[in-house]
């Protein structure tokens, strides 16, 4: 029997270059039109007094630089739990692989009430921590932890299924070619898994950034001190200050684009020189 494949016709192209165009405006740039809209209200002049204020400042920074720290700890952890996940047999192996998606099941909020329990200075952990002058709860500490959590899973199921799909042929074939271990890892397996592994982080940071449930209650909110973004612009909402909340999530959505766009720029010219 032969089959008759014919290439994809124009009209089958528009057709679904149509409907993708379709969805993404309807949930990606209404939405943000909405936003740029609503922004323009302050004009220049009040985005600028908007921006220069200290406390915005001091709530940027720490919600990036914060977000930047959890993606660069699960970038490692993330790497090594993956590849124990793959390379070894072990009793419960199945029941660690599933809690890894345990952060994306549970409510963020959840997530938060029992970080704070653990972490706390009357907490499981907490208590023993304290007396070391170590406090987790309401520090940037605790945001940091919290962002962990809830980006983990994102680098392990990113680099789980590269690893799987890797022969362990070329590792012996490196090893029999003299190679040690460092050697055998650096041009051999992270050439392979470093897109995944820089993807994975990607998403980890994007959602750490934007993260609001899990960060509220381990943070306490202190203003200049435990204030991340989306916490400051739900404190706006809260205050009526509709304006200067939207001027708050325009400044938050240029730069996380702008750190998205240059992070996938550099991944693509990676998977370039290295394929």
């Amino acid at each position: 029997m032969k089959l008759n494949l014919r290439p994809y016709s124009k009209t089958t192209f528009g057709l679904s270059l149509g409907m993708t165009v379709f969805y993404l405006s309807f949930l990606v740039i209404v939405p943000l039109s909405a936003l740029f809209f609503k922004s323009a209200n302050l004009g220049w002049s009040g985005l600028l007094e908007v921006f220069s204020e200290d406390r915005i400042q001091k709530a940027l920074w720490l919600s990036f630089s914060a977000g930047g720290a959890a993606a660069a700890i699960n970038l490692v952890v993330g790497f090594l739990f993956a590849w124990v996940l793959v390379r070894y047999e072990f009793p419960g192996k199945k029941i660690l692989d599933t809690l890894v998606d345990l952060p994306f099941t549970l409510p963020t909020a959840v997530a938060g009430i029992a970080l704070t329990a653990i972490y706390s200075p009357n907490g499981w952990i907490g208590k023993y921590l304290d007396p070391l002058g170590i406090k987790v709860a309401y520090t940037p500490l605790g945001i940091v932890i919290a962002l962990v959590f809830i980006g983990f899973p994102f680098v392990v199921r990113t680099v789980q299924p590269v690893l799987e799909e890797l022969p362990k042929e070329l590792e012996e074939s490196a090893y029999c070619l003299g190679a040690n271990r460092l050697q055998t890892f650096s041009r051999v397996l992270l050439p392979e898994i470093w897109p995944s592994l820089l993807a994975g982080t990607s998403m980890a940071f994007a959602r750490g950034i934007g993260e609001y449930g899990s960060v509220v209650f381990i943070s306490g909110n202190l203003p200049g001190k435990t204030e991340i973004l989306p916490l400051l612009i739900v404190t706006k909402l809260e205050q009526y200050e509709y304006a200067k909340a939207t001027g708050i999530a325009l400044l938050m959505l240029a730069l996380s684009f702008s750190i998205m766009l240059a992070i996938n720029f550099f991944q693509s010219r990676s998977s370039r020189r290295l394929g």
